[in-house]
């Protein structure tokens, strides 16, 4: 399978890596970036060929794209792509606005192609064990769900202002999995935010940590938390509590936490630094799974319409943050007929 991938920064490399390593893929691997020199480089390592520019990766032939771009280019070249017949898998989002995220998807839609959007941690293990436990009736009635991720540092200050803010680049991901797990939707919610970290966040006009109470449509209450200044650790966990039992993901001899109970776990010799360790595995299946998706041995695992429903929680958010009031999910555009 010929295989076209856009951009080749931190993600794309490590996208582009996973896909060499892919029986199905291996040599047939394009890869193109804004800086040439850069594809060039990653081609050469890879053994995969580097194009000159995105046009190339339109005309030379490929079966499928993989967009890794700038968050600012993702709705345009879905919608090439879309219009050329080619299936797409894009890392999240779609676009940074509601009305860029409609436009693509209408465009997919129209053309009747397929568009798998990047939300991995639908292929941990941890998370999928946990959707098993909780769709088996183990829990109960669930009442309560808490999910957070912490970053240990900022990204770089020039990401900021292009990123969407802390609801729509980070949490979006807690409220995928907040959906997809419990399988309810979100109804309401109420949010708040904190920007008394570093000035670079205020600079920019976003936050730095944030906190939400989401209301499920089941009754069932969640709390999503994140930050960007968790200096122990990358820290990302769910847990689940309902009327019977109570699990939770992210726990192992790796999360940054430390008990202060006398019998308490020790803190981790060896915490997580960042998703692309913690979610290592996850990023490789989906990029499997995609795989599988092109050659029509599997169904769309994650389409454009459920990475709209993870960003419309987000729009709620910063609404709510902004006007300091819950917001009902009905407030956004984009919902379910």
């Amino acid at each position: 399978m010929r295989i076209g991938l856009i951009g080749t920064g931190r993600i794309g490399t490590f996208h582009a890596t996973a896909l060499s390593r892919h029986r199905e893929v291996g040599g047939s691997l394009i890869v193109t970036d804004a800086d040439p020199a850069r594809a060039r480089r990653l081609a050469d390592r890879l053994g995969a060929t580097a194009a000159p520019g995105v046009d190339e990766i339109f005309t030379w032939g490929v079966d499928a794209v993989v967009i890794t771009a700038a968050t600012s280019a993702h709705g345009e070249l879905i919608g090439r792509a879309a219009r050329a017949g080619l299936p797409v898998f894009c890392e999240k989002p779609i676009a940074l606005d509601l009305t860029g995220t409609l436009t693509a998807i209408a465009e997919v839609e129209a053309a009747g192609t397929i568009l798998q959007m990047g939300f991995q941690r639908r292929f941990d293990s941890g998370y999928a064990a946990a959707r098993e436990v909780v769709r088996s009736g183990q829990l109960g009635r669930l009442h309560t769900v808490r999910a957070m991720t912490s970053d240990q540092s900022p990204p770089p200050v020039e990401h900021l202002p292009l990123s969407g803010g802390l609801y729509r680049d980070t949490l979006v991901h807690d409220f995928d999995m907040l959906r997809w797990v419990t399988g309810r939707e979100i109804t309401e919610v109420y949010a708040m935010g904190s920007d008394a970290g570093p000035s670079m966040f205020r600079e920019a006009g976003d936050i730095d940590t944030a906190a939400a109470v989401l209301t499920l449509d089941d009754g069932t209450l969640a709390t999503a938390t994140a930050t960007r200044l968790n200096g122990a650790g990358y820290d990302v966990r769910m847990e689940l509590a309902g009327e019977l039992d109570q699990i939770g993901v992210g726990l192992d001899d790796r999360t940054p936490i430390a008990s202060t109970e006398p019998a308490g776990p020790p803190a981790a010799t060896k915490p997580w630094t960042g998703f692309l360790e913690r979610f290592g595995p996850a990023y490789e299946a989906e990029l499997h799974a995609f795989v599988e998706v092109v050659r029509g041995e599997r169904a769309n695992p994650c389409d454009g319409r459920e990475a709209l429903h993870a960003l419309r929680v987000a729009e709620a958010c910063e609404l709510s943050r902004r006007g300091r009031r819950s917001v009902p999910l009905s407030e956004i555009p984009g919902g379910r007929d």
